[in-house]
Protein backbone atom coordinates (compact mmCIF):
# COMPACT_ATOMS: atom_id res chain seq x y z
CA UNK A 1 0.00 0.00 0.00
CA UNK A 2 1.50 3.29 -0.82
CA UNK A 3 -0.36 5.50 1.59
CA UNK A 4 0.69 5.07 5.16
CA UNK A 5 -2.53 4.01 7.32
CA UNK A 6 -0.88 5.65 10.37
CA UNK A 7 -3.41 8.84 9.39
CA UNK A 8 -5.81 8.12 8.01
CA UNK A 9 -9.35 8.02 10.57
CA UNK A 10 -11.69 4.97 9.95
CA UNK A 11 -14.99 4.52 11.71
CA UNK A 12 -16.31 1.03 12.01
CA UNK A 13 -20.03 0.36 12.47
CA UNK A 14 -21.54 -2.83 12.99
CA UNK A 15 -24.01 -3.60 15.71
CA UNK A 16 -21.96 -6.92 16.69
CA UNK A 17 -19.09 -6.20 18.99
CA UNK A 18 -17.08 -9.49 17.69
CA UNK A 19 -17.13 -8.20 14.27
CA UNK A 20 -16.33 -4.42 15.76
CA UNK A 21 -12.96 -6.11 17.18
CA UNK A 22 -11.71 -8.46 13.96
CA UNK A 23 -12.07 -5.27 12.11
CA UNK A 24 -10.21 -2.89 14.15
CA UNK A 25 -7.55 -5.64 14.79
CA UNK A 26 -6.90 -5.94 11.11
CA UNK A 27 -6.63 -2.28 10.23
CA UNK A 28 -4.58 -2.04 14.05
CA UNK A 29 -2.32 -5.08 11.89
CA UNK A 30 -1.91 -2.79 8.90
CA UNK A 31 -0.60 0.26 10.92
CA UNK A 32 -4.20 2.31 11.17
CA UNK A 33 -3.61 4.35 14.57
CA UNK A 34 -6.85 6.17 14.47
CA UNK A 35 -10.05 3.44 14.88
CA UNK A 36 -13.64 4.34 15.98
CA UNK A 37 -16.21 2.45 16.55
CA UNK A 38 -20.13 3.21 16.23
CA UNK A 39 -22.44 0.20 16.87
CA UNK A 40 -25.79 2.04 15.35
CA UNK A 41 -26.17 4.67 12.43
CA UNK A 42 -27.07 7.74 14.80
CA UNK A 43 -23.62 6.97 16.68
CA UNK A 44 -22.12 6.96 13.09
CA UNK A 45 -24.00 10.05 12.33
CA UNK A 46 -22.40 11.77 15.72
CA UNK A 47 -19.04 10.74 14.73
CA UNK A 48 -19.14 12.07 11.21
CA UNK A 49 -20.52 15.32 11.99
CA UNK A 50 -17.43 15.52 14.39
CA UNK A 51 -15.36 15.04 10.86
CA UNK A 52 -13.33 12.81 12.62
CA UNK A 53 -13.29 10.16 10.05
CA UNK A 54 -11.81 9.29 6.11
CA UNK A 55 -13.05 5.84 5.77
CA UNK A 56 -16.29 4.62 7.09
CA UNK A 57 -16.57 0.75 7.19
CA UNK A 58 -20.36 -0.49 7.52
CA UNK A 59 -22.47 -4.04 8.14
CA UNK A 60 -24.86 -3.96 5.76
CA UNK A 61 -27.53 -5.12 8.51
CA UNK A 62 -27.72 -3.09 11.62
CA UNK A 63 -30.88 -3.29 13.23
CA UNK A 64 -33.46 -0.47 12.81
CA UNK A 65 -32.05 1.15 10.07
CA UNK A 66 -29.91 -1.07 8.52
CA UNK A 67 -26.67 -0.30 6.41
CA UNK A 68 -28.21 0.69 3.11
CA UNK A 69 -30.85 2.93 4.65
CA UNK A 70 -27.70 5.38 6.70
CA UNK A 71 -25.77 5.13 3.64
CA UNK A 72 -28.41 6.25 1.26
CA UNK A 73 -28.80 9.20 3.69
CA UNK A 74 -25.20 10.04 3.93
CA UNK A 75 -25.16 10.13 0.27
CA UNK A 76 -28.34 12.45 -0.26
CA UNK A 77 -29.65 14.23 2.64
CA UNK A 78 -28.78 17.34 2.05
CA UNK A 79 -27.22 18.30 6.05
CA UNK A 80 -25.24 15.00 5.50
CA UNK A 81 -21.97 15.72 7.18
CA UNK A 82 -19.68 13.95 4.62
CA UNK A 83 -21.55 12.87 1.52
CA UNK A 84 -18.20 11.88 -0.67
CA UNK A 85 -16.94 9.75 2.52
CA UNK A 86 -15.32 6.16 1.14
CA UNK A 87 -17.32 3.61 2.28
CA UNK A 88 -16.74 -0.19 2.66
CA UNK A 89 -19.89 -2.39 2.82
CA UNK A 90 -19.67 -5.70 5.09
CA UNK A 91 -22.01 -8.23 4.72
CA UNK A 92 -22.56 -12.00 5.27
CA UNK A 93 -24.90 -12.41 2.14
CA UNK A 94 -22.60 -11.85 -0.83
CA UNK A 95 -24.72 -12.59 -3.28
CA UNK A 96 -25.48 -10.43 -6.48
CA UNK A 97 -28.76 -8.55 -5.41
CA UNK A 98 -26.63 -7.06 -2.03
CA UNK A 99 -23.50 -6.42 -3.74
CA UNK A 100 -25.60 -4.13 -6.41
CA UNK A 101 -28.20 -2.95 -3.98
CA UNK A 102 -24.98 -1.62 -2.35
CA UNK A 103 -23.70 -0.41 -5.56
CA UNK A 104 -27.16 1.46 -6.11
CA UNK A 105 -26.91 3.36 -2.74
CA UNK A 106 -23.35 4.60 -2.87
CA UNK A 107 -21.08 1.66 -1.41
CA UNK A 108 -17.49 2.68 -2.50
CA UNK A 109 -16.20 -1.04 -2.32
CA UNK A 110 -17.88 -4.36 -0.80
CA UNK A 111 -16.17 -6.71 1.69
CA UNK A 112 -17.51 -10.32 2.13
CA UNK A 113 -17.91 -11.62 5.99
CA UNK A 114 -15.84 -13.44 7.05
CA UNK A 115 -13.57 -10.55 6.70
CA UNK A 116 -9.76 -11.31 5.93
CA UNK A 117 -7.16 -9.23 6.42
CA UNK A 118 -6.16 -9.99 2.84
CA UNK A 119 -9.20 -8.86 1.73
CA UNK A 120 -9.77 -5.72 4.03
CA UNK A 121 -6.15 -4.63 2.38
CA UNK A 122 -7.36 -5.08 -0.97
CA UNK A 123 -10.48 -2.70 -0.39
CA UNK A 124 -9.00 -0.04 1.76
CA UNK A 125 -5.88 0.03 -0.64
CA UNK A 126 -8.41 0.64 -3.51
CA UNK A 127 -10.17 3.54 -1.46
CA UNK A 128 -6.84 5.03 -0.97
CA UNK A 129 -4.77 4.43 -4.11
CA UNK A 130 -7.50 4.31 -6.20
CA UNK A 131 -10.33 7.07 -5.67
CA UNK A 132 -13.17 6.93 -7.51
CA UNK A 133 -15.06 10.30 -9.22
CA UNK A 134 -18.51 10.81 -7.70
CA UNK A 135 -21.56 10.63 -10.14
CA UNK A 136 -24.58 12.59 -9.93
CA UNK A 137 -27.99 11.73 -11.65
CA UNK A 138 -31.59 11.57 -11.36
CA UNK A 139 -31.47 8.20 -9.43
CA UNK A 140 -28.02 8.00 -7.77
CA UNK A 141 -25.64 9.83 -6.18
CA UNK A 142 -22.06 8.31 -5.03
CA UNK A 143 -18.92 6.85 -6.43
CA UNK A 144 -18.69 6.37 -10.33
CA UNK A 145 -20.40 2.45 -10.27
CA UNK A 146 -18.26 2.07 -13.65
CA UNK A 147 -14.49 0.25 -12.78
CA UNK A 148 -13.30 -0.10 -16.14
CA UNK A 149 -13.59 1.90 -19.79
CA UNK A 150 -14.48 -0.11 -22.34
CA UNK A 151 -14.14 1.99 -25.57
CA UNK A 152 -15.72 -0.26 -27.34
CA UNK A 153 -18.78 -0.86 -25.97
CA UNK A 154 -21.79 0.51 -27.90
CA UNK A 155 -24.94 -0.33 -25.44
CA UNK A 156 -27.47 1.77 -24.04
CA UNK A 157 -25.68 2.53 -20.40
CA UNK A 158 -22.75 4.20 -22.73
CA UNK A 159 -22.06 7.93 -21.25
CA UNK A 160 -23.36 10.53 -23.27
CA UNK A 161 -20.47 12.43 -23.12
CA UNK A 162 -18.43 9.96 -24.79
CA UNK A 163 -20.39 9.74 -27.55
CA UNK A 164 -20.40 13.41 -28.87
CA UNK A 165 -18.42 13.66 -31.49
CA UNK A 166 -15.49 16.36 -31.29
CA UNK A 167 -16.20 19.71 -32.82
CA UNK A 168 -15.05 20.02 -36.32
CA UNK A 169 -11.96 22.07 -37.19
CA UNK A 170 -13.01 25.74 -38.80
CA UNK A 171 -11.49 26.24 -42.06
CA UNK A 172 -9.01 29.46 -42.37
CA UNK A 173 -10.39 30.01 -45.70
CA UNK A 174 -13.04 31.55 -44.95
Amino acid sequence: MSASLEKVRFLVVDDNEHLKDIVRTILRGFGALHVLEASTPAEAMSHLKRGAVDILILDYELGEEDGLEFLRRLRTDADSPAPFMPVIMLTAHSEGARVKAARDAGATEFCAKPVTAAEMLRKVSAVINNPRPFVRSADYFGPDRRRRDDPTYKGPERRQDRDAEPPAAKSSDG
